[in-house]
């Protein structure tokens, strides 16, 4: 009888190693039952969720694991089930995936490829594996591989050699723009190399600045993609084999565009932190600029309007305009909203500081008082209510510092942390194109942090797609500055900006987390040191 292999592409919670058995079992009944599957294949680490960090040095998390794997044993028959796991032997640990077939562990894999770079940093935890498994999965002999071991030609040429007729890759492969196209690329590449169909099953959901976009695929021997599972969300999707042991066409989810996968990244990252952590809503401050409308409808797309509060605090220097854009997305937005000027606030600051800063012109300071009034404010609103405080600041703002610690930048999460301003822009028009919730005129004002009269964001920066690319180059393409210079950059600019981003080294370091998007976002992907003398 011809063989199904159902991927089982699920949401697993860190450290919820309990709750991780019980989607286990439901993806396994789930593929047994309704869809007549003889295998089900899980992304990597799932028992225990992805990535576990320092869980992993503690010994009674490794107990839990096994206890874990032992009650998965006991309780389901009828299915071979390929899961991942740490695991504990000899005294070293290593990234494992196993074969369970009728309450028994026919095979065990350790991962041989540990990445350590980017997000990565699983050579702090594991010890690499040195030899292939193939076993009889579902009457195929398939070779077991583990996420990074697909990126590189040995561990699946390995499978290839001890006999296998297949390679299953179990993966938690986060999101970035372009990574999908990527990952297919190089999976049909290690086929066409081995002659082997590929099964990828990857991981789902939003673990504090990671997303998994699931999107698991399987290629023929000749790397023709033969079914793409859907984005963003968990499912079991079964594929047939024909009795040559070759897989057999299925679905194949259409890819969206840029601006579609970012956006759903957003409102995943969104949706997965706040509920993760515990907090029944978000509350965020809405001036009337593009960056927090953006904020507002992410939010709202994550967590439904019920869950979403909103303040407007206006000052002395909001234009009238900002407060009526502000109050008509709320209203189209159909979320709570409430109106607390700051003035009697900065008044009152001003006063305490009067004698302080006698003699001195206002400047910046002045302009931080604002920023730090307005986060005072929807700190305690967060406090109160048990929101989420959202911060609204952007990548570029974030880049160079063009924010206030303990101002703007207060909050327990970031959704635009690693957008940059021009993908904001887009990212807004993208959300208007079937019904205007941001209002026509947020996106075509120049922006200002109406902090001073008059004020817009180019009295102190370029224009944005000047300095987004220069961003771009330095920070994700670690460009130097004669580098960027030679791409066509004015060199005093250019010096400028590369030293803003050098210099904000440490507010950044005090940032909320933010949905990781691009190649190289602030926080674990790109650590520098704050007291730094290179530059």
């Amino acid at each position: 009888m011809p063989a199904t292999i159902a991927l089982a592409q699920g949401d697993f919670l860190v450290g919820d190693i309990r709750g991780n058995v019980r989607r286990v079992l439901d993806f396994a009944v789930q593929a047994r039952d309704e869809q007549g599957a003889s295998a089900v294949v899980f992304p990597e680490l799932c028992l225990c969720g992805y990535p576990p960090e320092d869980l992993l040095l503690r010994p009674e998390f490794l107990s839990a694991v096994e206890d874990a794997l032992t009650s998965i044993r006991q309780q389901i028959s009828g299915i071979d089930l390929v899961l991942g796991y740490p695991r504990r032997q000899n005294g070293k640990l290593y990234n494992a995936a196993g074969v369970i077939r009728d309450s028994v562990l026919v095979a065990e894999y350790f991962k041989a490829e540990l990445p350590n770079y980017s997000v990565f940093d699983e050579k702090r935890y594991f010890t690499p594996g040195e030899n292939p498994c193939v076993v009889d999965v579902a009457g195929i002999p398939a070779g077991l591989t583990i996420c990074e071991d697909i990126w590189l030609p040995e561990p699946a040429r390995k499978a290839a050699a001890a006999g296998a007729q297949l390679i299953l890759n179990l993966n938690a492969s986060p999101y970035q723009t372009g990574k999908g196209r990527e990952r297919e690329q190089m999976v049909s590449r290690r086929a066409r190399e081995n002659g082997l169909p590929v099964i990828y099953v990857n991981l789902v959901g939003g673990q504090d600045e990671l997303v998994f976009d699931g999107a698991s695929f399987v290629v023929d021997a000749a790397g023709k993609l033969l079914q793409r599972s859907i984005f963003f969300a968990p499912s079991v999707e079964a594929i047939p084999f024909r009795e040559s042991g070759q897989p057999l066409p299925g679905t194949v989810t259409p890819c969206p565009d840029e601006e579609e996968m970012i956006y759903r990244a957003l409102v995943t990252g969104v949706r997965d932190y706040v509920g993760k952590t515990g907090f029944h809503g978000v509350v965020l401050g809405l001036s009337g600029g593009i960056d927090s409308a953006l904020t507002l409808a992410i939010a709202v797309d994550a967590l439904g309007a019920g869950q979403v509060e909103v303040v407007l605090m206006p000052s002395r220097y909001t234009a009238d305009m900002s407060n009526e854009d502000a109050l008509e997305q709320a209203r189209r937005m159909g979320v709570r909203h409430s109106i607390i000027p700051i003035e009697p606030a900065f008044n009152a600051f001003l006063e305490m500081l009067r004698e302080e800063f006698s003699g001195q012109p206002m400047d910046v300071t002045e302009e931080n008082i604002q920023a730090r009034c307005r986060g005072i404010i929807l700190m305690a609103i967060s406090n109160k209510s048990g929101r989420m405080l959202l911060t609204t600041g952007n990548k570029s703002e974030m880049s160079v510092g063009y924010a206030t610690l303990y101002g703007d930048m207060a909050g327990g999460f970031a959704p635009l942390k690693d957008v940059f301003k021009t993908m904001v822009y887009k990212l807004s028009r993208w959300r208007n194109r079937n019904a205007e919730v941001i209002p026509e005129r947020v996106i075509v004002r120049p922006p200002s942090a109406e902090l001073r009269p008059d004020q817009q964001d180019t009295d102190s920066l370029p224009p944005y797609d000047i300095l987004d690319e220069i961003l771009r180059r330095y920070v994700e393409q670690d460009q130097g500055v004669q580098e960027i210079v030679a791409a066509g950059f004015e060199e005093q600019l250019v010096q400028r900006i590369t030293r803003m981003v050098d210099r904000n080294e440490y507010k950044r370091r005090q940032a909320p987390p933010g949905v990781k998007v691009t190649r190289r976002a602030y926080g674990r992907d790109r650590r520098y040191p704050i007291v730094n003398g290179y530059y």
